[in-house]
């Protein structure tokens, strides 16, 4: 079984592909590339009205890079998952280095209710995983990444594949071919490698 290391995985990124962990295979992880990829382009962010009202009620807070270990261990919390303890260690290790970064949503117990987490390479992000305990957590988690992506002059959101969930908040798919065009151009000014 090859070792991945945190430069693979984040030249992996930079290829187009990305990793999972088979729980059927003791774990082991393997590299994927869809034949269809799913993205949320930034203006076509739909914000419904009522998670505007929840955004602006008061109830809840974001935060980011606040509690990553935390918001990957509740992603890979689920029956089955494709985050296995190799991967999280993987993860973490390119959150301590500046590439993986956790958007945290907050209640008023300061409770983590809801979060994401993924890698940001040159004008890129890729998301990895979300997780609600309560409703509408997750979209108020990815509402704070894409106000973050706006300011901060991002261009591509990659969400790998595309779930209904998604599709409702502007999501898209899009071909491989397509998507490494998107990822080059969002990549052109990243000097990591």
């Amino acid at each position: 079984m090859e070792v991945i290391t945190p430069d693979m995985l984040l030249m992996g990124y930079t290829l187009g592909i990305f990793p999972m962990a088979d729980p059927a295979q003791n774990h082991e992880i393997f590299w994927v590339e869809p034949e269809m990829r799913g993205i949320i382009p930034l203006e076509q962010f739909k914000v419904s009205k009522s998670l505007r009202q929840t955004i602006r009620s008061g109830k809840y807070h974001a935060t980011m890079n606040t509690r990553f270990e935390e918001v990957i261990r509740s992603c890979a919390d689920r029956p089955e998952t494709w985050i296995s303890d190799d991967l999280i260690d993987l993860y973490i290790h390119l959150h301590k280095e500046g590439f993986a970064y956790s958007f945290e949503v907050i209640n008023q117990q300061n409770n983590l209710v809801g979060g994401l987490y993924g890698v940001a390479l040159g004008k890129a992000f890729f998301g990895e995983s979300m997780f609600s305990k309560e409703r509408d957590t997750s979209k108020i988690a990815l509402f704070a990444l894409v106000e973050w992506m706006k300011h901060n002059g991002y261009e591509l959101l990659d969400t790998q594949y595309i779930t209904d969930h998604l599709k409702s908040l502007g999501a898209i798919e899009i071909t491989q071919d397509e998507y490494k065009l998107l990822l080059q151009d969002a990549l052109h000014e990243d000097e990591y490698f």
